[in-house]
């Protein structure tokens, strides 16, 4: 039985994957916004016969709330074994189209599909060594958009699609970048593109008709999860099951250390011991 962190579990991937997991016997702990829907999917994992799952509460656009979340996480429980980074918003409808910024002042898709995942993972960072072997998985997507380091917040020619790019190619970079700096015997980090176009909110809320299902992204994610074959495989970027190329700009060292420093500095946070 691992203990499993997932970020965005009340409603579409995240909680068909809580359910997937709960059926395994995992220990879980589910993070959402909305208290009802936690509960809600809470409720559906201990129907599996899972141990009671752990509910967590944060809105990802404000780190503070990511600082205390990940705070709770230490406090509940002392393991940590796999944290998925799934919570995120789109690319247009129901999020908006427009450009809108966070709590703390960053664009808001890079704030909540990168920022706070990235804050997320270096804060636990203590908790999932101590726990090794540990696996980080983003959940990420085929849609990416080379970073524009002149104009990271995107206050020039804004839209929604390539911001949403923007910030699914960062959490690719920087899981890299986690992977070149923690031992793989440590922690593995990894992304992937689960589905194309799954029946989730952000596909439906945006009129685009679904291609892939829930079951197949579930499928996907899973793997990275559980695999034993991926025990040390890491920094790697995975279409559905397959390993796949990213953008080009993910293999730039130079971008990805740029990055890093830049995120860091946004975040405020001082880095990795």
């Amino acid at each position: 039985m691992a203990n499993i962190l997932i970020t965005g579990a009340s409603d579409g991937l995240g909680r068909a994957l809580a359910v997937r997991l709960g059926r395994d016997g995992h220990q879980l702990l589910l993070h959402g916004r909305d208290p009802g829907r936690v509960a809600d999917v809470a409720a559906a994992v201990a129907q599996t016969g899972a141990p009671e799952p752990v509910t967590l509460l944060a809105d990802l656009s404000d780190l503070a709330q990511v600082a205390a979340l990940a705070a709770e996480v230490a406090e509940r429980t002392d393991r940590l074994d796999v944290l998925v980074s799934n919570a995120g918003i789109g690319f247009g409808e129901p999020d908006g189209r427009d450009r809108r910024t966070s709590v703390d002042g960053h664009e808001l898709r890079f704030a909540v599909n990168y920022l706070a995942g990235f804050r997320l993972t270096l804060d636990l960072l203590p908790l999932l060594r101590s726990s090794a072997p540990a696996r980080v998985v983003n959940v990420s997507s085929l849609g990416q958009y080379p970073l524009d380091f002149d104009d990271l917040m995107f206050t020039r020619d804004y839209n929604g699609t390539d911001a949403y790019r923007r910030s699914k190619l960062a959490q690719i970079m920087s899981a890299a970048e986690f992977a070149a700096r923690v031992p793989a015997a440590h922690v593995t980090f990894n992304s992937l593109h689960p589905a194309t176009f799954m029946p989730t909110k952000i596909v439906t809320g945006d009129g685009i008709a679904p291609i892939d299902s829930l079951s197949a992204g579930v499928t996907a994610t899973y793997r990275i999860i559980t695999d034993p074959e991926l025990a040390e495989v890491t920094g790697r970027f995975f279409d559905r099951t397959e390993p796949a190329d990213p953008h080009p700009q993910a293999g730039d060292p130079d971008a990805r250390e740029l990055l890093w420093r830049r995120s860091l500095e946004l975040v405020g946070h001082a880095g990795i011991d």
